[in-house]
């Protein structure tokens, strides 16, 4: 096994300089511990020795477990011990437990298993503005090395509590006043300061501090066991779906009330029942899924550079135009926002205006900061200020014929390499560059309203789109801090067009029965930010319908038609802009039930006749779950076989982070191959079978449940893709 990650030089004061190699943050494996623990054993055997500086190599100390060797160590189902025993083999014994004192000198990076090491060295001094940090639990595990034990005894219960559960660091600036940290050092003296600090303990001239022995930071039990009452019951109201938090802190309690070594015991007890578990999985998944996004095959292995972007030309102020425009200003990238007269133009730009004021109102953004940002938007009526534009996105109404002319009009314009872009969420990109002859530089760029703050981004492609578009707008996606992902051109794309069975599904519940509200509630207690009518509320019964038409002529055998929505449409209930939908809302725009959603429910229920012997269908919570979403996950099939997305990854990224499905279940895709395609199959035969096609589950699923194959196994081989 190699151990060449870890590296020891001996001073000839006597300190002996052991530096962890493993770019780029300096990661921790089997390997790096193990390397760790052959240079611990050899400087506590030498004689020469008299103390320790750990540091890592470059400008970061560590920057936590290597997630790859997790993905190892999960597959194992949490049986391989070789980590643990590693670890606190190397941490409580040779080092905390050491005759010998150890410095951590921190630069950059402490997070997770490299603030743990750096916690059981006997100090810690750290350059300045570096992040220290427990981040575990965004990875579905807890802190496994000691974390739980030693930070509340560094920094007191409440505030090691803080760092654990919401897995945000803290700078070295605010790690020494917390206690975490003994000394800030400017960088390039950081290993000499180290050095002596070192020998100044081992001479007895500073402290020699055991964190997990010491207690003046701890509060008395009764006081901890209230603190920690009082963290069970936040953790529980946020995250109800997920165990792993609560697990943290009975291990911080065991600590407490049995002692650090006991802690220890019980911490390494729950990180492998926790690293084992499906959250977990789905989280490590939803990690790498998300890096992946970025890989294209056929278009980011062509060794394309992205050229250069410095301008963005954005056609049409409205709420999208103007949201793309906000994401491209934030990030240093010049706007020229295009509309058809003054007032269209100038509502435009006090859209911009208004998205950067809020966060100066919550003091996110400076107002230097905030005049600097908005002088890189220009506003004009005239496409002649297109001429040097780098990517235009055209962000008009859904009108075909518009966005037609649109196009012929840059064509003529715009540089001879400029992408042309289109925000469409529903028109055919085809239909759309059908009038010019650049359809090679033609893609879609689809943002999530509001457009500045969702971090999803799909780039679609035609048949005829250029990769070079392809890298240039992957390369945009990044620079403007959104997650991008290339996927097929067909209605509604990837995230929408999986989706539409969601609120379908709902609106058939509805009509067997169900009530709105407890559907709402299910929903959200199964992960979602909000169930499908408080979102068909916040989205406009318009925007709705609209899209709803889109997918009925697009496939007329395998949609459900409610007429829910006409209906309360007729008495001008559109949602939360008209402050009445399914629910009502306040002048603040909070919602609440209103009893008189019930008479349009009593009139569609009777108009749709699926209802049978006018009883309101039986279903318990897990049942409505499974009518809502595994009509999604068969559309979700069709897209995977029909190749509009290039990897399930993408298509589970894209249904968190555009749709807000639970990232702790690994995205759509991973959660059915959780469930298994077999249940899924049978269940939705079993409602096809009841109230038809909607149900009828496609080819892939069903060849999956016969198999007994992931529905994330590659479909290259089975169809022609429409990539």
């Amino acid at each position: 096994m190699d151990r060449g990650h870890v590296e020891l030089d001996v001073c000839s004061d006597g300190v002996a300089i052991i530096t962890i190699h493993n770019p780029p943050v300096n990661s921790l494996s089997v390997p790096v511990f193990l390397g760790l623990r052959e240079k611990y054993e050899e400087a506590l055997k030498r004689d020469d020795v008299k103390a320790i500086v750990l540091t890592g190599a470059g400008d970061k100390f560590s920057g936590g477990f290597d997630i790859i060797s997790m993905q190892g160590f999960q597959k194992t189902n949490g049986n391989d011990s070789s980590i643990s025993f590693v670890s606190v083999d190397l941490q409580t014994n040779m080092m905390e437990g050491s005759r010998k004192p150890s410095v951590a000198a921190i630069q950059g990076l402490a997070l997770g298993g490299g603030l743990e090491l750096a916690m059981c060295c006997h100090a810690r001094l750290a350059a300045p503005k570096a992040q220290l940090g427990l981040p575990e639990l965004q990875l579905g595990v807890i802190p496994g090395g000691g974390g739980t034990q030693r930070l509340p005894r560094l920094v007191g219960l409440p505030k090691a509590i803080e760092m654990m559960l919401t897995s945000k660091p803290v700078s070295s600036e605010e790690a020494k006043e917390l206690g975490l940290v003994d000394a800030i050092v400017p960088a390039k003296d950081l290993i000499s300061t180290a050095r002596r600090w070192a020998l100044d303990i081992a001479n007895f001239q500073k402290p020699w501090i055991v964190s997990l022995h010491k207690t003046d930071k701890l509060e008395p039990l009764g006081e901890a066991r209230e603190i920690l009452k009082f963290a069970r019951e936040q953790t529980m109201k946020r995250a109800p779906n997920l165990f792993h938090p609560l697990k943290c802190l009975d291990a911080v309690e065991e600590g407490i009330i049995s002692g650090g070594l006991a802690g220890l015991y019980k911490e390494s007890e729950v990180f492998r029942e926790c690293m084992a578990s499906d959250n977990a999985k789905a989280l490590v998944h939803v990690f790498f899924a998300q890096r992946a996004t970025g890989k294209v095959k056929g278009v980011t292995d062509l060794r394309l550079k992205p050229r250069s972007l410095k301008k963005v030309g954005v056609i049409g102020g409205g709420l999208m135009g103007s949201g793309i425009a906000t994401a491209c200003i934030l990030n240093g990238i010049q706007v020229v926002l295009k509309e058809v007269n003054g007032d269209f133009l100038q509502a435009g730009l006090d859209r911009v205006k208004a998205n950067l004021m809020s966060s100066v109102k919550k003091g996110k953004m400076s107002e230097e900061r905030f005049n600097r940002t908005f002088a890189l938007l220009k506003g004009t009526l005239d496409y002649n200020d297109f001429k040097d534009v780098d990517i235009v996105i055209e962000a008009v109404i859904e009108k075909l014929p518009l966005k037609q002319q649109i196009f012929s009009d840059l064509e003529k314009i715009c540089p001879s390499t400029c992408v042309l872009a289109s925000n469409t969420s529903t028109i055919d990109l085809n239909l759309i560059s059908a009038k010019i002859d650049a359809k090679p530089r033609v893609a879609g760029a689809h943002f999530f309203s509001p457009a500045h703050v969702m971090p999803l981004f799909e780039i679609i492609r035609t048949s005829t789109t250029a990769p070079q578009v392809l890298v240039d707008l992957l390369d945009f996606g990044k620079k403007i801090k959104k997650v991008p992902v290339v996927v097929g051109n067909c209605p509604g794309f990837a995230v929408n067009r999986t989706f539409f069975p969601y609120s379908q599904a709902a609106l058939l519940l509805v009509d067997l029965g169900l009530d709105v509200y407890r559907i709402d509630r299910i929903v959200a207690s199964f992960g979602m930010p909000m169930g499908p009518f408080r979102l068909a509320d916040l989205v406009g019964f318009e925007v709705g319908v609209a899209s709803g038409m889109t997918y009925l002529e697009a496939f007329p055998d395998r949609v459900y038609k409610s007429m829910l929505f006409p209906l309360l449409m007729e008495d001008k209930r559109l949602g939360e802009k008209t402050r009445k939908g399914f629910y009502i809302y306040d002048e603040r725009r909070k919602a609440k039930p209103d009893p008189e959603v019930r008479k349009y429910l009593e009139k569609s229920r009777s108009l749709s006749g699926i209802m049978q012997n006018n009883k309101p269908i039986q279903l318990s919570d897990e049942q409505v779950i499974e009518v809502i979403f595994f009509p999604v996950i068969n559309e979700a099939c069709r897209v995977l076989e029909e190749g509009v997305v290039s990897k399930a990854s993408d298509l589970d990224i894209a249904s968190i982070m555009g749709m807000g499905f639970p990232p702790y279940r690994g995205g759509i895709v991973f959660w059915a191959d959780l469930i298994g395609a077999k249940h899924i199959a049978s269940r939705l035969n079993e409602l096809y079978r009841s109230y038809g096609n909607f149900f009828k589950p496609c080819a892939w699923l069903e060849h999956c449940a016969a198999t007994g194959q992931p529905l994330s196994t590659s479909v290259d081989n089975m169809v022609k893709s429409r990539l």
